[in-house]
């Protein structure tokens, strides 16, 4: 297994959802019922744009980064299925090269080297997919959970620069973690969604921060996402581009 395909797949299923703080104090002037107001105004305007972009085929490229490093690039050709579900479709070659070169090494040194390299690279793929499936349970976000929120008052409503209004709901899913909306309070569009959370203790941070953005019809997508796994030092970058009406 190459650094291409190390997260990847697991990494990519959480592309279409999510922005990040931590800002989590509630204004005194904001009311509860307002906060409800707005996230029924946005859960309206993010199933329309969803269901638009289920007309269009995109290309979809995914940087993989350890310490600053870029070590793998990987691009799909992307589309919803019958089920509603992403299909994916690779556009990149096969690593004919990387395999045969794996394949040699006669010495016993070098095959214990591919050993401990081949574990490595299986424990940071491991890593990744608890990272994505956290994500994944954040992302989109659960209606009953942010009624929850609402009701333990744990929602922040707060106008920001450009006349954009952010929803910040502090111990969404477990303690000290965050969710973060940013929407058009004129429009209730979607502009961007995060996460701040962690996986087995809270030193452990793994956030994602995604770019909204929209087609000239309506069709909302994530323009960029930003997975970064503080712990392990990794960082990934999946864009979306290349939007046209998906092939018959």
């Amino acid at each position: 297994m190459t650094w291409k395909q190390i997260s990847v797949t697991a990494i990519a299923a959480a592309t279409l959802a999510s922005g990040v703080s931590l800002k989590a104090q509630q204004p005194p002037a904001q009311a509860a019922g307002g906060a409800q107001d707005h996230v029924a105004a946005l859960k309206q305007s993010l199933q329309q744009g969803m269901a638009l972009a289920r007309k269009y085929e995109w290309v979809e490229t995914t940087l993989i980064s350890l310490k600053g490093e870029q070590k793998g690039k990987k691009q799909n050709r992307c589309y919803y299925g019958a089920d509603g579900k992403v299909q994916k479709i690779a556009l990149d070659q096969p690593a004919q090269q990387e395999q045969a070169q794996g394949g040699r090494g006669g010495r016993r040194g070098g095959r214990v080297k591919e050993q401990v390299v081949a574990k490595k690279k299986d424990e940071m793929k491991e890593y990744m997919e608890r990272a994505a499936a956290l994500i994944h349970s954040y992302v989109p976000p659960n209606a009953a959970s942010i009624q929850a929120a609402k009701e333990a008052g744990r929602i922040a409503v707060s106008p920001q620069a450009g006349g954009k209004l952010r929803l910040v709901i502090a111990q969404y899913l477990q303690p000290n973690d965050s969710l973060t909306i940013d929407m058009d309070p004129a429009t209730s569009a979607l502009l961007g969604l995060g996460v701040n959370s962690y996986l087995d203790k809270q030193e452990d941070t793994v956030t994602l921060t995604v770019q909204m953005a929209t087609l000239p019809d309506g069709a909302l997508y994530a323009a960029q996402t930003t997975l970064d796994a503080k712990a392990k030092n990794i960082t990934v970058v999946i864009q979306n581009s290349g939007f046209k009406p998906v092939s018959q």
